[in-house]
């Protein structure tokens, strides 16, 4: 298991360490005695800063973990990666697929640590449609398989393994609403309500009289919506992947993937869902 571990954590860039050091100021050289900085080894880098009860849950640990969820669950370790040096990484294990006509979304079970301090240790839930790579990734949901750092984590930690299981059960229900999504034609207003959400753009506002930034981040969005519905027969869930493929591909030069999962991005993205999702239970 050690070297299947390494090699796991080589591909996924994860394969590093940490240690906490003491802070002090740099003119006076004070210690602030109940502080500490979370220290990257391997390139001698800060990558947060917190607390003296905070106790840090290294990528290797993480890694032990998830061969005991696949080991509980049949899941597959699949993929992973990390976003500002490390100051939060993730690693994913590939579970279940849905098939809507000629088309599939593919599931995922992604684990999150962070040493920044943004998040505690946690589950969550995230899609891929393969016909347009778009990702959606609906994490933090389920509040019991959080866990904060500190002593008392680790004996916790099998409270993940029974609530794993929860998580599979979740993302049946997903697949479910996507069905009923793909089945279920877009309105106007509905259209209208979207728009609106994702783009920040008030009721009384007439959508021919914006900005020409905003006109112009609409245009693009259009784009991709248009392509979307040509291919989901104008459903829900045609305007739920514009709003992903916009997100995933067009929203940004660069990866948008941090956005999506911690961002304003991602939190819009899973209202517009829950929103739908109303739509059609």
């Amino acid at each position: 298991m050690e070297k299947h571990i390494e090699t796991i954590l080589n591909e996924t860039g994860l394969n590093w360490t940490v240690r906490t050091e003491g802070l002090q100021t740099t003119d006076s050289g004070i210690i602030l005695p109940d502080k500490i900085a979370v220290i990257r080894e391997d390139k001698s880098i800060s990558i947060g800063n917190h607390g003296k009860g905070y106790v840090p849950f290294q990528n290797e640990e993480l890694l032990e973990l998830l061969f005991q969820i696949a080991s509980h669950t049949g899941l597959e370790l699949h993929s992973g990666g990390l976003f500002k040096d490390g100051g939060k990484v993730f690693i994913q294990m590939k579970s279940d697929d849905l098939r809507i006509k000629n088309d599939k979304v593919e599931g995922f079970i992604t684990g999150i640590n962070s040493f920044d301090g943004s998040t505690a240790l946690s589950f969550g839930t995230s899609h891929n449609t393969v016909s347009c790579q778009n990702t959606f990734w609906l994490v933090y949901r389920k509040l019991q398989t959080k866990m904060k750092h500190s002593l008392n984590m680790r004996p916790k930690i099998d409270l993940i393994l029974e609530n794993i299981d929860k998580l599979i059960q979740e993302e049946k229900e997903n697949f479910r609403i996507i069905e009923r999504m793909s089945e279920v034609r877009m309105s106007d207003e509905v259209k209208d309500l979207v728009i609106r959400k994702m783009f920040d753009i008030a009721r009384e506002e007439k959508l021919d009289e914006l900005s020409t930034n905003k006109k112009n981040k609409l245009e693009r969005f259009y784009l991709d919506l248009n392509g979307e519905l040509t291919t989901k027969e104008d459903s829900l869930w045609g305007l739920f992947s514009g709003i992903t493929k916009y997100t995933t591909h067009t929203m940004k030069k660069t990866d948008n993937t941090e956005g999506k999962i911690f961002g304003n991005t991602g939190k819009k993205e899973r209202e517009i869902w829950h929103q739908l999702a109303e739509m059609v239970s």
